[in-house]
């Protein structure tokens, strides 16, 4: 007997990159055990040259398939070159090593994916040929004048609950057929690696319904929300204390550190922080209580508690996870360690 397994990557297409994926077929003896690594050919995924075209895909996680079903499994791999050494595309390595560095403080994120569904050209809810009732009533509403593609994200939470995905929710976001959902808390890696195998989910779900979905930061020119992946961050010191939190949130404002993450958060970032559409500017950085309009938000629960999490509210939905979790750990974690807030 055998079993089905997609083994899923990341690609090298910039400015965003891309989900790849492709079915082995494996002997039930691999069941349990430690899935081989594989091939690929990395010129058609702007990964390689052609005459040097070869590839390596490494396992790191594993999960049911739930769109499969039996023993057939979702595989999220590493991009490797042929001797071994992470490929330049592959993020997640480089976040390994912070993770590690910085494990003891014990840094766990939520993030909130928003994504936009499409049907032909047009954003789903968008009659041809012009444009719905303005923003107000779509956001976490109800009835078909004003909600379009919930079957689509019902049946996309079935496929991430039935693959063990660490989802905690799901609403209609504030444009029409604008969605999002929530992975985590979890730790660095974890977060990331299920939130790419959500995406994957979303794409091949809605594959089923002949809609398709983009994580463009602005789908929609003009007085319409963009869409982002809100960032929730802490470490055991601010689930602990206050004076760690207002250590972090001053620390992702020191010097350069503004842009070097903006810069790093997704392509069309500019487009999206423009300073109204609940976004700060992308150039200006600011922190405050409950407040959506500033980069990085502290929760109203957090200041009434004295201790949490926070916010950062500027990364794109394309953002790569990889990343912004990495520079999340490295500045605020190396912030609390100088202060002594470990």
């Amino acid at each position: 007997m055998t079993f089905k397994a997609e083994y899923i990557w990341i690609d090298g297409t910039e400015p965003t990159a891309k989900l790849r994926s492709k079915t082995k077929i494996l002997a039930d003896d691999a069941k349990g055990a430690e899935l081989p690594i594989w091939g690929f050919d990395g010129s058609s995924t702007n990964q390689a040259e052609g005459h040097a075209s070869d590839r390596v895909l490494k396992p790191v996680a594993t999960y049911p398939d739930p769109i499969r079903g039996g023993d057939d499994v979702l595989v999220m791999c590493e991009v490797l070159n042929i001797d071994m050494t992470p490929h330049e595309s592959n993020t997640r390595a480089t976040l390994a090593e912070v993770e590690e560095k910085f494990g003891a403080q014990e840094p766990i994120f939520g993030i909130e994916q928003e994504y936009t569904f499409f049907k032909g050209s047009r954003p789903l809810g968008f009659p041809e040929g012009g444009f719905p009732a303005a923003q107000g009533g779509y956001y976490c509403g109800v009835g078909s004048d004003e909600i379009f593609g919930r079957d689509v994200v019902e049946a996309h939470l079935e496929n991430c609950l039935k693959a063990g995905l660490g989802i905690s929710g799901i609403n209609a976001e504030v444009m029409p057929g604008q969605w999002e959902f929530q992975v985590g808390p979890l730790a660095p890696l974890e977060v990331s690696d299920q939130l790419w195998v959500a995406r994957w989910l979303l794409y091949r779900t809605a594959e089923d319904f002949g809609v398709s979905a983009t994580l463009d930061p602005k789908p929609v020119k003009g007085d319409w929300n963009g869409a982002g992946a809100h960032t929730n961050f802490s470490t055991k010191a601010m689930r602990e204390g206050y004076d760690a939190i207002i250590t972090a949130c001053e620390s992702l404002g020191e010097g350069s550190k503004p842009l070097d993450h903006v810069k790093n958060y997704g392509a069309g970032i500019d487009d999206r922080l423009t300073g109204l559409h609940e976004t700060a500017p992308w150039n200006e950085y600011s922190y405050g209580v409950s407040n959506r309009g500033a980069s990085v938000r502290i929760p109203w629960q957090v200041e009434k508690d004295g201790k949490g999490y926070i916010e950062d509210r500027r990364p794109n939905a394309n953002v790569d996870p990889y990343v912004v979790t990495r520079l999340l750990v490295d500045t605020c974690c190396s912030a609390l360690e100088k202060a002594g807030q470990v």
